[in-house]
């Protein structure tokens, strides 16, 4: 029995000094924010590696999420009699909820896991200790680039989503289904907010890309420098990071439409 508290305290103290240092870790990247940003075409070739080449399966996955909200949508609305209400349902739940999260999510699997794996590897190779060597700060030259790319395209493919959802759910529901096109597009913008709907969903895209980013970039970072190290810092990143959102996602959702 004595164990089993020794060994539960000790798990629990890893959890608070890790918990500790990640928060340390976060400061440190915001000190040399500044020195990162300045080096703009350090932060532009991460923006790229992040977002311009998670595109397709944020575009793609956008499309069938909103054909698939279109069809579920059509046969819940049609039981109460209102169909033409569909461009509502599917805007609401991509611009509010769906959008935000499920890209955060796949970009945490695609972009996250890749952020880990390259800063881990790095310092599996002494890279950043031969950078520390040279005077070069890698917090600096190697972490904080890749923060900040990951911050600045998360909203940008939250918002790639959300449209390609709308669109994907104006093929089902108009082209296919036969909606009134006019109705559909009309209850939409009448319905949609932009400072109620758009905005707190950009805020949620922001507070997922800041969150997906530190826990990549953190557990590159921490990382054992061996094999099996990057693998389970890789591993560690996506299911963190998905838990993360998911919890963030109750908390904005309980601070932002509350009163709706």
């Amino acid at each position: 029995m004595l164990e089993i508290i020794r060994r539960l305290g000790r798990q629990i103290t890893n959890r608070l000094w890790r918990l500790g240092f990640a928060s340390r870790f976060f400061l440190a990247i915001i000190l040399h924010s500044g020195t990162s940003l300045r080096r703009l075409n350090l932060t532009l070739r991460e923006i790229y590696f992040t977002g311009v080449l998670s595109l397709i399966i944020i575009l793609v996955s956008g499309l069938f999420v909103g054909m698939v909200l279109g069809l579920q949508g059509y046969d819940t609305l049609q039981r109460y009699g209102s169909s033409e209400a569909l461009g509502v349902l599917v805007a609401l739940s991509l611009v509010r909820e769906l959008g935000p999260v499920v890209a955060a999510l796949l970009f945490a699997s695609r972009a996250g896991s890749a952020i880990t794996a390259e800063i881990g590897l790095m310092k599996a190779t002494e890279q950043l200790s031969a950078m520390e060597m040279m005077a070069v700060d890698p917090i600096a030259r190697v972490v904080a680039p890749r923060f900040w790319g990951g911050v600045i395209s998360m909203p940008f493919l939250a918002a790639l989503f959300s449209a390609m959802g709308v669109f994907g759910g104006y093929l089902v529901g108009v082209q296919l289904i036969g909606v009134d096109e006019g109705s559909f597009w009309a209850q939409m913008q009448a319905s949609v907010d932009v400072r109620e709907d758009v905005l707190n969903g950009v805020i949620k895209s922001f507070v997922f890309g800041v969150i997906v980013s530190w826990v990549a970039v953190f557990e590159g970072y921490d990382a054992e420098p061996t094999a099996e190290g990057v693998s389970g810092a890789t591993t560690r990143t996506v299911v963190t990071s998905s838990l993360a959102i998911l919890a963030a996602d109750f908390v904005l959702t309980a601070l932002m439409f509350r009163g709706t």
